[in-house]
């Protein structure tokens, strides 16, 4: 907690304590929230996630090593804006970019409810990861590239900025011995396209000499995000070629030449998001380190995303309490609520994760609005309504 007096020593020493006491295997990816009030950290714990293991899904307390990062997050409403440009006739500035604290509360929780069919998480964590090391390490880069930039790219809806800002708070949490603090930049791509001609690079030059401002911080560690990339890295073939105005070349290259500039400093981290991959100019994706598709869920990862909305209701009490057995206990005993919610999985695989996590809000405003609480199986049955009706508008859509 962040009001929590006790000293991060002591407080790793009663969690560890906690956590050698179990009996039971624990498994990654979990929270513990019951175990907390019964060991008095209530007080001092908002909660303890276990993450990665290299011994996987499940291991013994008694037998492993843990490595404890402990932190304090910030305030979510602690945001601040960067103003480039001169006001307009209203008085308004251009409003280019956001600036958040990390570890910050409102990202707490993200990171554990984005759900992939492959281990994409964990795999660009490691990989960003070894990047910042490296940089850290003072490795020559005139021997070793790394620019510390990643490209998430893939259809819309599959949380590429949502898993930007995840890593970029565990990355401010796992980094907490060699910072002092964090910082997350979410650049405002649109808004540096002026209405005036060729003001739009040097719109760009200014922001990134504020950005440049907090990473002479060395004491700082510095995310960047910069969503829909393709808007500020447009191929300047299609502009050579008169597809595109000709003031987006001049952003491209205000873009390159600030990244370049800001190479040097081991204590930034670039990450861009992309529905569009095939529109970004060569030279921006030849300096990306990190190149990595992001697709929409398989039949897996549809079913872990719908059990958890399920798990989510029935800790409000929207639906009644009943056992939802995971993925992986499927096949083990048979559960009627665990196979018509396969069955509706399966019938919605090649929806985005948005589109998904939206079921049960138009289920309940739809079909069970004037239940006080449902069973599992009737939410199931009204989502299965909805993506029926989801199914009927599309068809009415594509024959218009």
């Amino acid at each position: 907690m962040s009001d929590s007096v006790l000293a991060d020593d002591a407080l790793q020493e009663r969690v560890e304590s906690m956590l050698r006491a179990c009996d039971a295997p624990l498994r990654t990816e979990f929270n513990l929230h019951a175990a907390l009030s019964g060991q008095g950290l209530g007080e001092d714990v908002d909660r303890v996630y276990i993450a990665e293991s290299d011994g996987g899904a499940q291991f013994a307390a008694q037998n492993s090593t843990f490595a404890f990062h402990i932190y304090r997050p910030c305030p979510v409403d602690n945001i601040d804006e960067f103003d480039v440009g001169d006001a307009d006739s209203e008085g308004s500035a251009t409003v280019a970019a956001t600036l958040s604290e990390l570890p910050n509360r409102g990202l707490d929780g993200v990171w554990e409810n984005l759900v992939y069919s492959d281990d994409v998480k964990a795999r660009l964590l490691h990989y960003i990861y070894t990047t910042m090391k490296f940089a850290t390490l003072g490795i020559d880069q005139n021997v070793i590239t790394c620019n510390r930039v990643v490209l998430l790219h893939g259809p819309p809806g599959t949380g590429k900025t949502s898993l930007c800002r995840a890593l970029a708070q565990k990355l401010a949490i796992r980094f907490a011995g060699q910072y002092t603090h964090g910082k997350l930049i979410e650049i405002n791509s649109h808004s540096l396209f002026s209405k005036w001609f060729s003001e739009s690079g040097k719109l760009v030059h200014r922001l990134f000499e504020l950005i440049g401002e907090l990473v002479n911080d060395r004491s700082g560690f510095v995310v960047v995000l910069i969503d829909e990339i393709e808007s500020l890295s447009k191929a300047r073939g299609s502009v050579a070629a008169g597809v595109e105005p000709s003031d987006s070349i001049r952003v491209v290259n205000a873009l390159l030449t600030e990244l370049d500039k800001l190479k040097g400093h081991t204590n930034l981290l670039v990450m861009t998001t992309s529905n569009l991959s095939e529109s970004i100019d060569s030279a921006f994706l030849d300096r990306v380190d990190i190149r990595q598709y992001i697709g929409l869920p398989g039949t897996e990862a549809v079913y872990r995303i719908l059990r958890s909305c399920l798990e989510e209701l029935m800790h409000v009490g929207l639906v009644l309490p009943r056992s939802v057995p995971s993925w992986a206990s499927l096949h083990e005993t048979f559960s009627e609520v665990g196979a018509a919610l396969k069955e509706l999985a399966e019938a919605c695989t090649g929806i985005s994760g948005r589109a998904l996590r939206r079921l049960p809000v138009l289920a309940h405003a739809r079909y069970l609005y004037a239940s006080a609480q449902s069973s599992p199986a009737q939410w199931i049955d009204a989502m299965w309504k909805v993506h029926a009706d989801m199914r009927r508008d599309a068809e009415r859509e594509s024959a218009m």
